[in-house]
């Protein structure tokens, strides 16, 4: 008898989370996750949009940690292309990198 057979039939292991059996996918780790910008919305990571979905998936993974979800980042500007130079209210313009809503210094060679 082989360890999966072990596992399968004689009541799984301690150390086995599924006792051989393949998990459920979390919807963090697929498409549908509201973490990230999907292209029609920010996401989570940039605005904090979605927080109880984001949040209850974040929570379900099952890596023997209690998982605390870290804050958006709040430092962009909610994934909306930029229509002119970005600037921080206490720094005045910063620079003109963004003015025609690209950044065109570092394209590829």
């Amino acid at each position: 008898m082989g360890l999966l057979d072990k596992l399968t039939t004689q009541g799984g292991s301690v150390y086995s989370y599924g006792n051989g059996q393949t998990p459920a996918t979390n919807q963090g780790a697929t498409q549908q996750s509201k973490l990230h910008a999907d292209g029609s919305t920010p996401g989570y990571s940039l605005n904090g949009s979605d927080f109880s979905e984001v949040n209850a998936a974040y929570m379900a993974y099952n890596d023997g940690f209690n998982n605390s979800l870290p804050k958006p980042s709040l430092l962009d500007i909610n994934g909306a292309i930029p229509t002119g130079p970005l600037s921080d209210p206490s720094a005045g313009s910063i620079n003109n990198t963004f003015s025609q809503g690209q950044y065109l210094n570092n394209l590829p060679g």
